[in-house]
């Protein structure tokens, strides 16, 4: 698949993803009456349906990054060259971009708006550290082994995280960046952005590592009974090597007569 397709694909997901999380935010807080667990739960099925099905799409043209921590650990484990990884990543944050002013579009709302949405401190931080940690791994380790259900598993990981972690688990940093710029229920304050960014990095560089070491145990350990069958099938061709020809013929009629 040539890059340009890859990168259009990229950005089309991207401006969907975030024009869902946006758009399902706003009309889940005008539904709600001021309830923020019903708007929050809105926004939920939304975005985890949403994603499953921009990746289902997307995944066979680009891989369905959507997110610059995914794109960064294709780079370190060596399946994608940065100057691919730079166009990714500027598809990914213009169309975030995009897809919040689609949003703001459908709900008569200024296309562009500074959010207010008050998303920082040490708890905050550390839920994207924990939420960037558990998507990468997810990511990784279902692609590496049963690749057909990486929609289900990305789409129902954020699903939960949203529910699990205090910040809504954002665990994107275009994601992030595109949010600030929504002065509603999935925004956060420009301000907060850098402390998210940072937290996400973080918690992306965890998955990596661990799952770099995991491969490694995992190709290490799968090596022992390997050596150990081609050791063992060694030393019975010199066994029978060695045996004179009498004794290897006695052995078989043996055999034969117990049949």
């Amino acid at each position: 698949m040539r890059l340009r397709h890859a990168v259009v694909a990229e950005f089309v997901g991207s401006a969907f993803l975030l024009a869902t999380v946006v758009g399902s935010g706003i009309m889940g807080e005008r539904l709600a009456g001021g309830n923020v667990a019903i708007a929050l739960l809105a926004n939920t099925i939304a975005t985890g349906a949403g994603l499953v099905a921009l990746i289902a799409t997307f995944i066979s043209i680009s891989g369905a990054h959507f997110n610059p921590l995914v794109t960064l650990a294709e780079v370190w484990l060596g399946k994608l060259r940065w100057k691919h990884a730079a166009a990714y990543i500027a598809a990914q944050a213009f169309g975030a971009v995009a897809g919040v002013i689609a949003a703001h579009g459908m709900f008569d709302l200024p296309l562009i708006e500074a959010s207010r949405h008050i998303r920082t401190g040490p708890s905050q931080w550390w839920s994207e550290v924990v939420a960037s940690f558990g998507l990468l791994t997810v990511i990784l380790n279902v692609a590496k082994r049963r690749i057909e259900f990486i929609p289900v598993a990305v789409g129902g990981y954020i699903a939960a995280a949203y529910w699990f972690t205090a910040s809504t688990s954002f665990a994107n940093p275009t994601v992030t960046i595109a949010r600030s710029f929504t002065d509603t229920f999935a925004g956060i304050r420009p301000v907060d952005a850098p402390g998210f960014i940072v937290s996400e990095l973080m918690g992306g560089a965890l998955a990596v590592l661990l799952f770099r070491w995991m491969e490694r145990s995992h190709d290490s350990s799968r090596g022992v009974p390997e050596a150990l069958n081609k050791e063992g099938a060694s030393d019975d061709a010199a066994r029978l090597r060695d045996e004179p020809a009498e004794q290897i013929d006695g052995a078989a009629l043996r055999s034969a007569q117990r049949r």
